[in-house]
């Protein structure tokens, strides 16, 4: 994919980037050569290759699963300025 500098300037500010008129030619050769590694990355043949979430077969420690902090809504709602039902009251922002 060519990377000229007007595709620069529109994803740039598609992306809400401000990028200085200096950068732009920098920009469109680094996006070329990421683009070219992602097009040697589908060049490899992985049809054969077992899909994995991690590279290294290690169990993933988990920690039983138990409640070890009591419910305290009481004793911080009750810093609240203004609260209702055990929920937060806060000023209406959108008219």
């Amino acid at each position: 994919m060519a990377f000229d500098q007007d595709t620069v300037r529109r994803t740039a500010h598609l992306a809400r980037i401000a990028l200085p008129q200096a950068e732009i030619p920098a920009v469109a050769d680094q996006l070329e050569r990421i683009m070219g590694l992602v097009e040697e990355l589908r060049a490899i043949e992985t049809t054969d290759v077992t899909i994995m979430a991690h590279p290294l077969d290690l169990d993933q420690p988990l920690r039983p699963d138990m409640v070890v902090h009591q419910d305290q809504r009481e004793v911080l709602m009750a810093s609240a300025p203004a609260a209702e039902h055990g929920l937060f009251l806060v000023p209406k922002v959108i008219e």
